[in-house]
């Protein structure tokens, strides 16, 4: 090997360190950047054909520190954390419209129902006690209709906010399929992909919270991945989704509706499963509720006598005391309280009292108060049935809050470990550019003494 061997070893080198200085300082830079992934850079030798000794050094590879198995993992939990946190969200708002226990929640409201009736029929000819019937009948069906409308209106928002994570989804999903066809170009013609496989793995993590995902990558760098089963993102083509409402219940299919994702997992599935299923579920124990309130309170005001003494047999199918009940809505009879709208007068002494045409009986009122302790749904009583209501939903909120803080306390441990392995440590790198620093002078004076044997052979000449 000649002197111009020395020379090209040298300047090959000084190039090989100062990129390998590049990559370092890379890293520097992006130190405090969570979703970038630390690179190391991969030496070899350079060998000529036809070379005794070799030809110097060369940089073999730039390679992303990453840990597959980790990522994988991250993202299973992300969709359980998603799921979770939204759930205890949502209930947490539920539990806010029944606002229990207290004065004005409902259960203390249905109580002083009954108890005004009990009241009632100690005093059956007492106006300040009829009106105190219908006063509390009105906090009672007010309460019912604001939980109800509470309910619809967190529908509303659940509805709406799937509507938005869709568009989210099927953005990132285009996101993903653009990433996938620039990586894969890249690697084609041998240059670095290591910057767009980071934002290819943000926007895979953002999807793991979104849905239930399965990633897998083919032999051209493309990220594969199905949602719930169905295909949604390739480097080719991405699948877009749409909501379907349907009888009540939301759907998630393809934008042809002819493929539905299994969605179990993410944020995207708690928000249909309770706006299709919890949700309505709570509102129908509200109907339940208050229809049996109605039925029941009906079938035995309607036996009674008013304060004229009129009774069932002198009014076809007697008089009920709630009129009708439809979403939420508990209607008290406009033959008792009036109603402004048609110009109907109030008149309290419709209330029937007594079950007979005895003027002072209150048996009828006694009647209707004990209904409070009659099982009529499900073989319990309507206050039990609504604590038992109540309770799930408190012991639901408490299952979603448990579930959050134990998959948070996972994701915060795996990402720990994400960041100890792939996270770039500044004590390491500047270790780096030191033994970098030293190699590309080493070089440097190694072009220096070159020159300097050249200098000497010209001056022998």
């Amino acid at each position: 090997m000649g002197l111009s061997g020395v020379f090209n070893i040298a300047s090959r080198s000084l190039g090989v360190y100062q990129q390998a200085l590049n990559v370092t300082s890379n890293n520097v830079a992006n130190s405090n950047n969570a979703d970038y992934a630390r690179q190391k850079v991969i030496l070899g030798s350079e060998i000529t054909n036809g070379s005794e000794w070799g030809t110097g050094v060369k940089i073999e590879d730039v390679q992303r520190v990453k840990n597959n198995l980790l990522d994988t993992q991250i993202r299973s939990y992300n969709d359980k954390y998603s799921d979770a946190s939204k759930r205890a969200e949502v209930l947490g708002q539920v539990e806010a419209l029944y606002s229990e226990p207290s004065d004005q929640g409902l259960s203390s409201l249905i109580t002083q129902f009954f108890n005004s009736w009990d009241q009632l029929a100690v005093t059956p000819n007492s106006t300040s006690l009829r009106s105190n019937v219908v006063e509390a009948s009105k906090r009672m069906t007010t309460k019912i209709q604001s939980a109800y409308e509470g309910l619809t209106q967190i529908k509303d928002d659940l509805l709406s906010q799937t509507n938005l994570k869709l568009q989210e989804l099927n953005t990132t999903l285009k996101n993903v399929q653009t990433l996938n066809k620039q990586i894969a170009s890249a690697k084609a013609s041998n240059q670095s992909s290591n910057t767009l496989m980071d934002s290819r793995d943000k926007a895979i993590d953002s999807l793991s919270t979104i849905a239930n995902i399965s990633v897998n990558y083919d032999q051209n760098g493309s990220a594969n991945i199905s949602i719930g089963g169905v295909f949604a993102v390739d480097s080719s083509s991405s699948t877009q989704f749409k909501a379907v409402n349907e009888n009540g219940k939301i759907v998630i299919s393809n934008m042809e509706g002819t493929s539905r994702p299994a969605l179990k997992g993410g944020e995207l599935f708690a928000l249909t499963d309770m706006y299709s299923n919890t949700i309505t579920g709570y509102q129908t124990g509200l109907d339940t509720i208050a229809s049996t309130i109605m039925t029941q309170v009906n079938q035995v005001h309607k036996q009674g006598y008013d304060m004229s003494a009129t009774s069932v047999a002198t009014m076809p199918n007697g008089v009920d005391f709630f009129s009708a009940y439809s979403n939420g809505t508990l209607q008290i009879n406009e033959n008792i309280v009036g109603n402004t709208s048609t110009g109907k007068q109030a008149d309290l002494n419709k209330i029937a009292v007594s079950i007979s045409n005895q003027n002072g009986n209150g048996t009828n009122a006694i009647n209707i108060a004990t209904l409070a302790n009659t099982k009529a749904i499900n073989g319990q009583t309507i206050g039990d049935y609504y604590s038992t209501m109540v309770t799930g939903i408190g012991t639901e909120k408490q299952l979603s809050d448990q579930n959050t803080a134990s998959n948070k306390l996972v994701l915060d441990q795996f990402n720990a470990q994400k960041t100890s392995y792939s996270g770039v440590s500044i004590d390491e790198e500047m270790t780096n550019v030191i033994k970098f620093q030293r190699s590309y002078d080493a070089s440097a004076k190694l072009i220096k003494v070159a020159d300097e044997l050249l200098q000497t052979l010209m001056q022998m000449v």
